[in-house]
């Protein structure tokens, strides 16, 4: 048994506190006395990975006593916590800085820097699982409509990295961020992943790189649509052809190098997000953008991430030999807002094939037309189909009318909601003893 599996019940509710944790001073100390006991008897055990059956099972029984007590305290609690930690809702923290804050101001309530820089030096299955309590407090704030939207706001607003390159890439129209390019070319921004050594499997740099592209295209007043594409391969089955995405990087799963906040949340909430919606401001709702069309180009394959940014998408173009799929069920984790987006586009019945089952979908069968728009050949008649689609694209109607359909499709209360549960889910799901005992046997090629 490991960390996260004894989290109680499906929502945060947990039993009651004392009477007079209703004070939030006591509740605080409550939640301080609740997790102190649970580090005595961690640290009265060996590492993670040393630890006997009956030494794993009285780690995840402290886990889960300290986490109802976290579970409470944020049953009444979090709107207080979130004002305290935002300024009321006037400061903008992201989900690692609010974390953070909230170790410093609630002791016990989320795991400090020394805990998650300590676990982050492990491969996933000998990690303590300290992530799960930041989901906790992540799923707690995206429950609550203002705190949670103020949250999704914050996560919008463009990287402190995208507006120190944005000056630099409005001149030059192209920057190379490592594992994404970007590059402008009449009225279009080209977004290329490059990753050949993965096959475009996404991992936190990638993650990280394609926010930032996403941001400065978002940011270019000379760029109407965006186009995002993979790169040529140099891996020796796909040498010097396109892929689109192998999907999440199951080997750095496995060495401890995909995070709860840097990867899972940040790529739903950030990069995605941006694409869907736009970026955030903070100014009223009267003034909010409402983002730019964007194509997807589909060479090769889309596998489990890489197919959930065609549900995404406005318009999507695929190579005739590609093929798409999202097999969450064998990796052992839930697909992002994957769940939410295929069963909206093809029914409950074909997201369960897809996603329960493994069904992998090529683009010239029927049941591909609820992903792609239009086929064409491989290598040029693809090639020269991607500007007359991104052409199709342009136009201040067809902008406005993309956030109408966004806002028929998946309001923002419904995604919050969604986003809820799963930064609870996802957060048991990579503590789990199956993704644990799988994930090692995963690799990232198609």
């Amino acid at each position: 048994m490991t960390a996260g599996l004894d989290v109680a019940g499906s929502d945060l509710a947990g039993p009651d506190l004392a009477p007079a944790a209703e004070d939030l001073a006591v509740a605080r100390r409550a939640v301080a006395v609740a997790a102190g006991r649970a580090a005595d008897v961690l640290d009265a055990l060996p590492e993670p990975a040393q630890r006997t059956p009956e030494q794993r099972a009285a780690a995840a029984a402290a886990h889960a006593a300290a986490r109802r007590a976290r579970g409470a305290f944020l049953e009444r609690h979090t709107a207080a916590v979130y004002a305290e930690l935002t300024d009321d809702r006037s400061r903008p923290l992201r989900l690692t800085e609010l974390c953070a804050a909230a170790a410093v101001a609630y002791p016990g309530l989320v795991p400090g820097a020394a805990a998650l820089t300590e676990d982050r030096s492990r491969p996933q299955a000998a990690k303590e699982g300290w992530e799960v309590d930041q989901g906790l407090l992540v799923a707690a704030v995206l429950r609550r409509p203002r705190e949670g939207s103020h949250l999704l706001d914050a996560m919008r607003r463009p990287t402190s990295r995208a507006r120190a390159a944005l000056a630099a890439y409005r001149g030059a129209g192209e920057a190379d961020l490592g594992s994404v390019r970007l590059h402008r070319r009449d009225g279009v921004a080209h977004l290329t992943f490059r990753r050949p050594d993965c096959l475009n499997a996404e991992d936190e740099r990638q993650v990280d790189d394609m926010e930032t592209a996403v941001d400065l295209a978002l940011l270019d007043p000379a760029a109407e649509v965006l186009v995002v594409r993979g790169g040529e391969m140099t891996h020796p089955r796909y040498q010097g052809r396109r892929v689109f995405s192998a999907g999440i990087n199951l080997k750095a799963l496995h060495a401890g190098r995909i995070g709860l906040l840097e990867f899972l949340l940040r790529r739903e909430m950030g990069y995605i997000a941006k694409l869907t919606r736009g970026l955030g401001h903070g100014e009223g709702w009267w003034e909010e953008p409402g983002g730019k069309p964007w194509l997807a180009v589909v060479d090769g394959f889309a596998i489990g991430g890489g197919c959930q940014l065609l549900l995404a998408a406005d318009h999507v173009i695929a190579a005739a030999d590609a093929y798409l799929s999202l097999p969450a069920a064998q990796e052992g984790i839930v697909p992002g807002a994957g769940n939410l987006r295929l069963t909206r586009h093809g029914g409950a019945r074909l997201a369960r094939q897809v996603i329960l089952l493994g069904r992998r979908i090529r683009v010239i069968e029927p049941d591909a037309r609820l992903f792609v728009d239009e086929v064409y050949d491989p290598g040029e008649e693809l090639d020269a189909a991607v500007p007359r689609c991104a052409e199709r694209l342009r136009g201040g109607a067809v902008a406005a009318n993309r956030r109408m359909l966004i806002e028929a499709e998946e309001p923002v209360p419904v995604f919050r909601a969604y986003l809820a549960q799963f930064a609870l889910q996802q957060a048991r799901r990579i503590y789990s003893a199956d993704v644990l005992g799988k994930v090692g046997r995963f690799v990232t090629a198609a």
